[in-house]
């Protein structure tokens, strides 16, 4: 049985997501997966921003969404996720979105992600920084916000 889900942060389904008949189209759930993601580094790792301070980028590598039931224009939904699989260069989350508001939550999708890190200036796969597995660790295990970087590299001059 996989790990409860560690996180969540919420949004409202955008007109601009949605076809004709107000149904959010299948690209928008890629794009909820991502607000969930920055907003989980932003709240475990220091953000994004900090990865790439770090001198790392996080490429997706693969994405599944698996449609469950409809979400339509105004609905609020709930992005759960976790990380995890984090072997080397790679990690993985893995989301559930539920529409919330009227009684109990009715989940519309499930799926997961996977990334690599890479070296920002080589594009060459990097093994996760210490301090980034520490904050994840931390984050699957409920504890605190970000820690204190440690510089795992100098920066290159520009």
């Amino acid at each position: 049985m996989p790990p409860p889900f560690s996180f969540s942060t919420e949004l409202v389904v955008r007109f601009a997501e949605t076809d004709a008949q107000g149904i959010a189209h299948n690209s928008a759930y890629l794009v909820w997966f991502e607000v969930g993601r920055i907003d989980y580094l932003a709240r475990h790792a220091g953000g994004y921003k900090r990865i790439q301070a770090e001198g790392v980028e996080a490429l997706t590598t693969e994405s599944h969404v698996r449609h469950l039931a409809a979400a339509c224009f105004d609905d609020r939904l709930r992005i759960h996720l976790r990380c995890g699989d984090l072997r080397g260069a790679r990690f993985r989350f893995d989301y559930l979105v539920e529409r919330v508001g009227d009684g109990r939550p009715v989940p519309v999708a499930d799926g997961w992600t996977l990334h690599a890190l890479v070296d920002r200036d080589t594009l060459r796969p990097t093994r996760l920084p210490e301090w980034l597995r520490e904050a994840i660790e931390r984050a699957e295990a409920g504890g605190p916000g970000p820690a204190r970087p440690r510089r795992s590299r100098p920066r290159r001059p520009a």
